[in-house]
């Protein structure tokens, strides 16, 4: 805790998210007073307990709430009155029933960032994804200065709404003057905060309980949601990053390499989790029928450079060992099921 932080308010939205939760305890532990918004005010205490795990009961029991929704214009003027800072991590995810990815995104980005220009806030730092700074050429590292092109089909309806997001993002802080930084993270790994079991964790746990039967041909360039977090607080306060991309990403591994790095690092736990490969094909079938596969067949053996060395330079941000980062998820899983199993 710094006394320059303390008496300064930073809106965190969507509390209850895996990203959000990390970011929370890091502004916490950094003295802030820290807001954040809920779709309901009953979620309250779950994001109390999540969060005191790393911030500890007293600093968890003084964060407020807003109850505010990305489709609804109730509450976000509410949210972000008085506050300093406002980091906006909510989004919707992939795969849930009955989301409109895209129309949630872009509406919550207008939403937010409008009330946030409206409360005169000192930055707001927005949520983007890799995928929205992707060159297309495997031998082509993406760098801040690329911008993907929306793809406008609805297998790519996810990449599409982080594209298109962001892109309202900027306009909408051209045309206020908010100052706004964006965080680029990639496929973000590591330990969950409370009883949540983020999506994107899946892949680990699939692994972990022998769900497939051997791995596909594909891979990831996996990022720690904890050194995310960091670099989110980064972006807020450091002079260099008003107006700047960062793109946030660690080693790109395949799914084998995956399963390698837990079978070594957790032999007894992981000893079962498979090695062999699998045909492309089955992918390619299991695409017709699967939304989810259908998302994958396109990343079938396609490698994704990344350069995150902006980040590091201009804000001195420096992400630990993806082989932490692995071992680190799968430990918590192991731990959660367990607790799962002895409650």
């Amino acid at each position: 805790m710094t006394d320059s932080n303390v008496g300064e308010t930073v809106l965190v939205t969507g509390g209850t998210g895996y990203l959000a939760g990390w970011v929370i305890a890091g502004l916490l532990q950094r003295g802030y007073r820290v807001r954040t918004t809920v779709r309901s005010l009953d979620r309250a205490q779950q994001v109390r307990d999540a969060v005191s795990e790393q911030a500890g009961g007293q600093a968890a029991g003084a964060i407020e709430f807003a109850a505010a929704d990305l489709l609804s214009d109730d509450g976000w003027d509410e949210a972000t009155a008085g506050a300093d800072y406002v980091l906006h991590t909510a989004s919707p995810m992939p795969f849930g029933p009955g989301v409109d990815l895209i129309t949630t995104a872009r509406e919550g980005t207008r939403r937010v960032l409008g009330a946030a220009a409206r409360a005169g806030v000192g930055r707001a730092v927005f949520t983007s994804s890799g995928v929205t700074a992707d060159t297309g050429d495997p031998d082509t590292p993406a760098t801040e200065t690329t911008w993907t092109v929306p793809s406008g089909t609805t297998v790519r309806a996810y990449p599409d709404s982080k594209i298109l997001a962001e892109r309202d993002a900027w306009d909408l802080a051209t045309a206020t003057g908010l100052e706004l930084t964006a965080v680029l993270p990639t496929f973000m790994q590591g330990p969950m905060l409370g009883s949540s079991r983020p999506g994107t964790v899946e892949i680990i746990r699939r692994l972990l309980a022998r769900e497939i039967p051997a791995v596909p041909n594909i891979g990831w360039n996996v990022v720690d949601v904890r050194d995310i977090a960091e670099l989110h607080i980064l972006a807020m306060t450091s002079p260099a990053a008003a107006g700047q991309r960062y793109l946030g990403s660690g080693t790109f591994l395949w799914y084998r390499d995956i399963a390698r790095i837990l079978r070594e690092k957790l032999p007894d736990e992981a000893a079962k989790v498979p090695t062999r490969a699998m045909p492309d094909i089955v992918i390619k079938l299991l695409a017709r029928r699967n939304p989810q596969m259908a998302v994958l067949r396109p990343e079938l053996g396609r490698v994704r450079l990344v350069d995150s060395s902006k980040a590091h330079t201009q804000l001195g941000w420096h992400p630990r060992p993806t082989e932490q980062t692995i071992t680190d998820t799968a430990a918590a899983l192991i731990a959660t099921s367990r607790q799962g199993r002895t409650a």
